[in-house]
C-alpha cells in the first residue's frame, strides 16, 4: 500500500487560497442558483439547450410561450420543427436547436419513458446536450453532484483566479473537480456564474469592488 504524499508547502497554501475563495464565495452568494425559470427538469433542459451563445434574461423571456406549446418531452417530441424554430428565433441558433430539442424529446420518449434521466452517460446522449447542460440540469433539478458546470463566465473566472490555465472546457472541469469538494461542486458554478455576472466581467471586470481580488492571479498581474 502506498503512503499519501505529504503536500509541500506551496501545496499547502494553494489549498488555503481555494478555501478561501469557497468561504468568501459563500459570503458573498449564499443563495445563488440557476437563473433560468423552469418548473421541473424537462424546463430546465430545454431552457438550458437554449442558453447555448444566448443570455438567460432572453432565454427566459422565449421559454414560457415553449412550455405553454409543448409542456412535456411528448408533446416536444411531436413538435413541427418550422414552428418551433420561430418560437425560439430570437436565442440565435434556432435551426440546430429547434431540431437538438426534438430529438432529445423522441429519446426521452422512446429510450426513458418520456422523463429526463437521472446519469451523466444517459444525459449526453440526449441531442444538444454535453456536459455543460447535463451538470446544469443534475446539480439544479436532481442535486446530483456529477461535476462543476463550466461556461463563458467559470472558464474566465478559472483562468483569472488560477484555478485552472486549460481552454477545453471538460479540462477546465476535471481541474476543478480535482481543487474543490465534491459536495461543493453545484454551488461553486452557481456562485462563479454570479460572480462574472455582477463583478468579473469578461471586457471591464470590476476589480475594486471584488472581494476575492487579493486573491486573483489576474488582479495581481494588472497590480504590478
Amino acid at each position: 500500500m502506498c503512503a499519501r504524499k505529504t503536500p509541500t508547502k506551496r501545496e499547502e497554501k494553494e489549498e488555503q487560497r481555494v478555501a478561501e475563495i469557497l468561504r468568501r464565495l459563500d459570503n458573498e452568494y449564499p443563495e445563488a442558483t440557476c437563473a433560468l425559470h423552469h418548473e421541473n427538469p424537462y424546463q430546465l433542459l430545454v431552457a438550458t439547450v437554449l442558453s447555448a451563445q444566448c443570455t438567460d434574461k432572453r432565454v427566459n423571456m422565449v421559454t414560457p410561450r415553449v412550455f405553454r406549446r409543448y409542456p412535456n418531452p411528448g408533446a416536444l417530441a411531436q413538435a413541427d420543427e418550422n414552428e418551433l424554430q420561430e418560437l425560439i428565433r430570437s436565442t440565435g441558433f434556432f435551426r440546430n436547436k429547434a431540431k437538438n430539442l426534438i430529438g432529445a424529446a423522441k429519446t426521452m420518449v422512446e429510450e426513458f419513458d418520456g422523463e429526463v434521466p437521472r446519469q451523466m452517460e444517459d444525459l449526453i446522449e440526449l441531442d444538444g446536450v454535453a456536459r455543460k447542460t447535463a451538470n446544469v440540469v443534475l446539480g439544479t433539478a436532481f442535486t446530483i453532484s456529477s461535476g462543476v458546470v463550466v461556461d463563458t463566465h467559470v472558464k474566465r473566472l478559472s483562468r483569472r483566479l488560477g484555478l485552472s490555465a486549460q481552454n477545453d472546457p471538460n479540462k477546465i472541469e476535471k481541474d476543478l473537480m480535482r481543487q474543490i469538494p465534491e459536495h461543493r461542486w453545484i454551488d461553486f458554478g452557481h456562485q462563479l456564474i454570479h460572480h462574472g455576472r455582477r463583478i468579473c466581467k469578461a471586457q471591464k471586470p470590476i476589480c475594486p469592488e471584488c472581494v476575492l481580488s487579493n486573491l486573483c492571479l489576474y488582479y495581481q498581474e494588472l497590480s504590478k
